[in-house]
């Protein structure tokens, strides 16, 4: 059977203030008409998968979670270590109760346009995997030469039409390389979601990280507790930890509107914009001004006369103002705010 595997314990602080430790970015009404993004992530994985969804977040986001989805099963991670972690975690409790599951691995804070285009890409990627027990990737045609997301370099197509070999998964380029690649047609963004057997994943713990895959076993098993077995996990992403070095992995280019919604910058792709390109939510007013983010959460009514390229959020007990173009340095705010000892905003 095929199951989905939704990835929700980010913090998304590059949202800030929105996003905090006891909201996090998946948690945000950011989608089209103010969908909460953990929603509708969990309505493309039932696209893919009918009822066969789990998600994993932190435990001290399960509550939160269940708040907006309370028919999905929640699989609570004692502490954060990153994802293969999460994702060998659920791999081990599902596959006791389906040894022959595949998985179609999705994040819960992405933003997808064509979802019955991704839900075709998904299966062709499951597709592969369930018959070739090959690792599927979705690789997103790119559409600028973006420096923030990491790249697929693809390879020959594959025996599966639509399926293309993969020769290696690329970090996050500098902008002229970053050019280059989109250039030459031979690249793709690393969307982070992957079709694979249970069985395969687990292996593949087993050789590359066999500590997280003996611990996320016992746990499935019932025979080590969680917290105790979490602690001495290493935190790594399951594409530094497995994908990078494993063997016989392919990628679905897929077309699908997708972006992982990484700073305010981008709302305005997700939701839309005003005939002066602003982006405006709650109580707020514009004039004279174009290219702006103003979000306002309660009745505190935000108004910008002459202003243009600000992102101003205000959100509980905090307010931000950055230039639109510097929206990647928010986390620099978030940093500032542990190092003052203001933690408390977090």
């Amino acid at each position: 059977m095929r199951h989905a595997v939704i990835l929700a314990g980010g913090s998304g602080t590059r949202l800030w203030p929105a996003s905090r430790k006891a909201r996090p970015k998946q948690l945000l009404p950011l989608g089209k008409d103010n969908e909460v993004l953990l929603a509708a992530a969990v309505r493309r994985g039932r696209a893919i998968a009918d009822d066969r969804v789990v998600i994993v977040t932190a435990e001290d986001q399960a509550e939160a979670t269940r708040a907006v989805v309370s028919d999905v099963e929640i699989i609570a991670e004692p502490r954060a270590k990153n994802t293969a972690a999460a994702i060998g975690l659920a791999a081990a409790m599902i596959v006791r109760r389906d040894p022959d599951a595949s998985l179609a691995i999705l994040s819960a804070d992405h933003h997808i346009a064509d979802e019955p285009g991704l839900t075709r890409a998904l299966a062709l990627g499951l597709a592969a995997a369930e018959q070739d027990d090959v690792i599927g990737t979705i690789g997103i045609t790119p559409t600028r030469p973006e420096t923030g997301f990491g790249y697929l370099a693809i390879g020959a197509p594959t025996a599966i039409d639509g399926v293309l070999s993969l020769k290696k998964f690329v970090e996050k380029p500098d902008a002229k390389t970053a050019e280059l690649y989109v250039n030459s047609g031979q690249f793709l963004w690393n969307a982070g979601m992957f079709c694979v057997t249970a069985q395969r994943l687990l292996r593949e713990l087993d050789v590359q990280l066999p500590v997280t895959g003996a611990a996320v076993r016992a746990i499935a098993a019932g025979t080590v507790p969680a917290a105790e077995a979490y602690a001495a996990l290493p935190s790594i992403s399951i594409d530094h930890g497995v994908m990078e070095k494993a063997e016989r992995v392919v990628t679905v280019p897929a077309s699908v509107g997708w972006d992982d919604i990484g700073s305010w910058a981008a709302v305005p792709d997700v939701r839309g914009v005003d005939e002066q390109r602003n982006v405006t939510a709650g109580p707020v007013v514009c004039l004279d001004g174009s290219d702006n983010v103003v979000l306002s959460d309660d009745a505190t009514l935000i108004a910008t006369v002459g202003l243009s390229g600000l992102v101003v959020v205000k959100s509980g007990d905090a307010i931000l103002v950055i230039r639109k173009e510097d929206a990647q340095d928010v986390r620099k705010i978030v940093e500032a705010l542990s190092a003052k000892g203001l933690a408390r905003y977090l």
